[in-house]
């Protein structure tokens, strides 16, 4: 696909692309657990083997996120011929630039003398990933051994409970709602952050995601399109988290907020800064579906005022309290 100058702004389109991958959530810039071969690896090119650079980097592993593509090697589609595999049709590349000197002829207004020049010239290239082609194996990764996640029996038993098809394995951590699963990475690849202990990280991750199940409609019939429309997904995740915040309190896997949580949260209240009460739905939501996953163990979680209501006591004058 080729495309002018004047009608096609590469800069402009991976700008775009890595402001809505951000804006979206699909990118766990801290993620608390190890990727495939033990970190977040850089995007690497099939052919060449040769690392990609610079704002290419952002743009790959973007892209990744968004498509849950499990490796990092791309290549365009002439590249996956030569290596003898073949582009699955249907299939659509993602972006990169790539500069080549430009060989031009300036002229002095002065002198009228002309002079060779070079600059350097923007193109943009289309690269497909590994999981977009047929034909080509890749290795085999092992995952990491060294397990440093607690199991806690009362938590444990609760998922156990709620008859959830969670499955284990690999490097992402998602719901898959089509299928009605939730996917988790191997236990072992959780680290923890500077913030969390593996043990946290590990079932936060895992209650993140048993939000997410609680959604569909044969459950909670959690449907946020109509109420915010486009930002539909970024407010399911600010619920997925907000969830998972309020169950690993009412489980006691954490004794106070996790910074994790506080970060992730305040991202998603700048996205939904123009709507002052989002955050009430959000947190409402959210309260609903710890309850429901909770019922499953019969465990009861503390008594806690809505949003709506903590809001109405803040700005209740206290009866208590003198006048000054």
């Amino acid at each position: 696909m080729k495309a002018e100058a004047s009608q096609f702004d590469i800069h402009q389109t991976i700008t775009d692309q890595i402001v809505t991958a951000i804006e979206a959530g699909v990118a766990d810039w801290e993620m608390p657990w190890r990727r495939a071969g033990g970190a977040l690896h850089r995007p690497k090119n099939v052919l060449t083997n040769n690392a990609y650079q610079g704002v290419n980097v952002l743009s790959l592993w973007m892209a990744a996120e968004r498509q849950q593509f499990s490796a990092p090697i791309w290549g365009t589609y002439k590249q996956w011929q030569e290596k003898g595999a073949q582009v699955r049709k249907g299939e659509r590349g993602s972006p990169i630039v790539f500069y080549k000197d430009l060989d031009i002829t300036r002229t002095d207004e002065a002198t009228g003398e002309a002079s060779a020049d070079k600059v350097m010239f923007a193109r943009a290239s289309w690269v497909f990933n590994v999981n977009q082609v047929d034909g080509f194996e890749l290795p085999e990764l092992a995952p990491p051994t060294e397990d440093r996640v607690e199991l806690i029996e009362h938590v444990e038993m609760l998922i156990h409970a709620t008859g959830a098809d969670i499955r284990e394995g690999g490097d992402r951590a998602y719901y898959r709602p089509t299928e009605d699963y939730c996917a988790v990475p191997d236990r072992a690849r959780f680290l923890g952050t500077d913030t969390s202990t593996p043990t946290d990280a590990w079932y936060a991750t895992k209650l993140h995601e048993l939000v997410h199940w609680t959604g569909p409609k044969h459950r909670l019939d959690r449907d946020l399109a109509n109420r915010f429309g486009s930002e539909a997904y970024a407010m399911e995740e600010l619920v997925a988290e907000l969830g998972s915040a309020f169950l690993c309190a009412d489980l006691g896997i954490a004794t106070a907020p996790r910074p994790d949580h506080a970060s992730y949260i305040a991202h998603w209240l700048k996205v939904l800064k123009d709507d002052k009460k989002a955050v009430f739905t959000a947190a409402s939501q959210a309260d609903k579906a710890a309850r429901y996953l909770l019922a499953f163990g019969e465990l009861t979680p503390p008594s806690r005022p809505t949003p709506e209501e903590a809001s109405l006591a803040q700005s209740r004058p206290d009866p208590h309290r003198r006048p000054t």
